[in-house]
């Protein structure tokens, strides 16, 4: 399958922030993104809408690249709270929205977010149902996974999913139990896209060759982890690294949550061969300044 102008960039958690969005915007576009969905914002009741909740979503108070276009994902199991959050989006000018019933981590789907959803049919329903009221037919989306335990659980679901008129249905093809580890389940991505009543994106590879021999059908492609980690492999890595540094250092307060942020990279650049070496430093790095004497 040929994925050109399919491709998005996954909601990676303290990874691909508006500041590496914006850094990396020119290779983001040349790898072909149609565009990217930003890491969840979380949705409880009582919720303050205000500048630092949506943060990531703000532009920097310096010229940046054109941005791809972006799409805010919320996490709850409140629809109230999220109405509310939905409504804050739009009045900032989003015209879509996404709804993380993926999130795999045990903390997350013990407290029935994220994944956890799955286990709770009726709240989920409610979300979808809200989400498609505030943001209109074909403007909300849902990202999730095959199942908590069993990769059987989404496919039981899908009639229910189906009722709602969604923008897309975004499948990371592993069960929350797998987490990132194993294979993905690709027969049973194939009968979730077979039955979807929705425009269907593939999540799940973290090797970007094997996207090639998707299944006629796809609407889209996200990708996360591979994208990263090949981006440390450019040739230009280290100057977009102190870019990177740079950028960060004018939005965060102090060298501690810098570092934390390059160190979140760096988990993934260091499978590659020219950081590799350097990732035991860098984890004992205690100034950014004591980074950057590191970057060749």
């Amino acid at each position: 399958m040929d994925v050109t102008g399919k491709l998005w960039l996954a909601p990676l958690r303290g990874v691909t922030i508006r500041a590496f969005r914006e850094t990396f915007a020119a290779a983001i576009r040349e790898a072909g993104f149609a565009g990217a969905f930003a890491p969840f914002i979380p949705a409880n009741p009582g919720i303050r809408v205000n500048d630092r909740l949506l943060a990531d979503l703000r532009p920097f108070p310096f010229e940046a690249a054109p941005a791809l276009p972006l799409v805010p994902q919320v996490i709850t199991k409140h629809p109230d709270a999220m109405r509310e959050l939905l409504r804050a989006f739009r009045a900032r000018g989003f015209d879509r929205a996404d709804l993380n019933a993926g999130c795999p981590f045990p903390m997350i789907v013990r407290r029935g977010r994220g994944s956890g959803l799955l286990r709770t049919p009726d709240v989920l329903e409610a979300l979808l149902a809200a989400g498609c009221e505030e943001m209109g037919p074909g403007r909300f989306s849902l990202k999730v996974r095959l199942g908590v335990a069993s990769p059987d659980e989404l496919r039981a679901l899908l009639p229910r999913i189906n009722r709602y008129p969604l923008a897309a249905l975004t499948v990371h093809a592993r069960t929350a139990k797998q987490m990132y580890a194993g294979e993905v389940d690709r027969a049973r991505f194939a009968e979730i896209l077979a039955e979807s009543a929705n425009p269907v994106i593939y999540n799940g590879d973290a090797e970007l060759d094997r996207l090639g021999d998707l299944p006629d059908g796809v609407a889209g492609v996200m990708v996360g982890r591979a994208f990263v980690r090949a981006l440390g492999a450019c040739a230009d890595a280290g100057d977009l690294l102190r870019a990177y540094i740079a950028r960060s250092r004018e939005e965060l307060c102090g060298d501690v949550p810098v570092l934390g942020r390059m160190k979140e990279l760096f988990t993934y650049w260091c499978a590659v061969p020219r950081w590799r070496r350097l990732w035991p430093v860098v984890k004992l790095c205690r100034s950014v300044d004591e980074l950057l004497s590191l970057i060749e």
